[in-house]
Parts: C-alpha cells; sequence; structure tokens
C-alpha cells in the first residue's frame, strides 16, 4: 500500500510540474520570457504561486526547465528530419536544415526565445548546450559523407559549428518580434544552398 501511494504521489507531482512547464512554454511562445512571470504562469496552470515554488526554487530554474525541454524537442526534430533522408550527407543536410528553419518559422515567438532573446545566465547555459548538441548533430552526418566519399575531407566538428552559427545568425532577423520576416521559402533555399557549398557539394535541387 506504501508503494502505490508513493507512486501516486509521484505521479501527481510530475504532472503538476508538467502542466508548470507547459504553462510557462505557452506564455514565452505568446510574448517571450516577460510574458513567464510566476504569477502568470501558475494562474495558466491552475496552481498556486507557492506551488510553482516548490517545484522550481527560482524563475530562472523554471525558464531553464522550459529551455531544456523545448530545444530537445527541436533537436530531436532535426535529427527525425536528418535520418528519414536515405540520400547523401548534402541532402540529408538540406533534410535537417529546411525541417529546422520551418519549425522555427511556424513558432516565431518561441523559436526568438530559444535562439536569440536575452537571457540569464542558467538559460544561456542551456542555449550553448544545445549549440553543442546541434553542431554535434551536424558533425554526425558530415562525418557519414566523409566515410561515404560523399564530402571531401575536412574538420567536421569546426564545420558543424561554423553552419549551425550561420543559420542561428540568418535566423535571428526573420524570427525578430521587430520585423516581419520576408519569404520563407527564399530564406530556406538560400540556407541551404549556403551550407552544402559549404560542405563542399551542391545542391542541386531543393524542395519548396
Amino acid at each position: 500500500m506504501a508503494y502505490r501511494t508513493t507512486e501516486r504521489t509521484e505521479a501527481r507531482r510530475l504532472e503538476t510540474r508538467h502542466r508548470i512547464t507547459g504553462a510557462a512554454r505557452e506564455l514565452i511562445a505568446e510574448g517571450g520570457y516577460v510574458a513567464a512571470q510566476v504569477a502568470t504562469v501558475a494562474d495558466r496552470a491552475g496552481v498556486a504561486v507557492g506551488t510553482v515554488y516548490r517545484h522550481f526554487p527560482s524563475k530562472s530554474d523554471l525558464f531553464a526547465e522550459v529551455f531544456r525541454e523545448a530545444s530537445q524537442h527541436e533537436v530531436d526534430a532535426m535529427r527525425e528530419a536528418m535520418e528519414t533522408i536515405e540520400g547523401p550527407a548534402s541532402e540529408r543536410v538540406a533534410a535537417g536544415i529546411e525541417a529546422f528553419a520551418r519549425r522555427a518559422l511556424r513558432g516565431k515567438r518561441l523559436a526568438w526565445a530559444l535562439l536569440a532573446e536575452p537571457v540569464d545566465p542558467a538559460v544561456e547555459a542551456e542555449r550553448l548546450y544545445f549549440r553543442h548538441s546541434y553542431r554535434d548533430l551536424m558533425a554526425e552526418v558530415l562525418a557519414e559523407g566523409i566515410a561515404a566519399g560523399e564530402l571531401p575531407d575536412q574538420d567536421v566538428e569546426a564545420t558543424a559549428a561554423a553552419l549551425i552559427g550561420a543559420i542561428g545568425e540568418a535566423m535571428t532577423g526573420p524570427l525578430s518580434p521587430t520585423t516581419n520576416g520576408g519569404d520563407p521559402d527564399a530564406l530556406i533555399a538560400s540556407l541551404i544552398r549556403f551550407c552544402t557549398r559549404a560542405i563542399g557539394e551542391e545542391q542541386s535541387h531543393v524542395d519548396g
């Protein structure tokens, strides 16, 4: 009986924690970090302010958790897009870039929060970690392309870091809340052309 009680208690704790992070993520997606004040998060999640602080000692801890969850989801989506393609490395790189960019442009406010919005040090540390996650994913595909003779030999970590940095910089303007963006298809096509040329193979066709 004690085991079942503990199991139910833990399930309730996790459900409450997920409600809180889900509410915070929704608010950030609507108006950035400034929109996710603790009292507003508590109201959206249907819990007391004290409950939020029992799960997250500070707003910084809450934002870091939300950032981790949202960023991991995006890394996983990019990986899935790359793994779905059975073609050469350049096509897999193109698929990953397109998936990343289209998802970001569909959820501009959240993507801006993840990529560029000024944040406190705890969230910035998470941002750096996930930038490395994207780099490692890209480097993995490049290494496989080199091994298969599809790409010229190169420092895959340096190339991957440069690509991820360029993609992030190119997306900053279109995602900014102060701009109207532009033609998403043209932006994505330009990103893919730049990246496939940078890795040593021209991308001859880009799907719309």
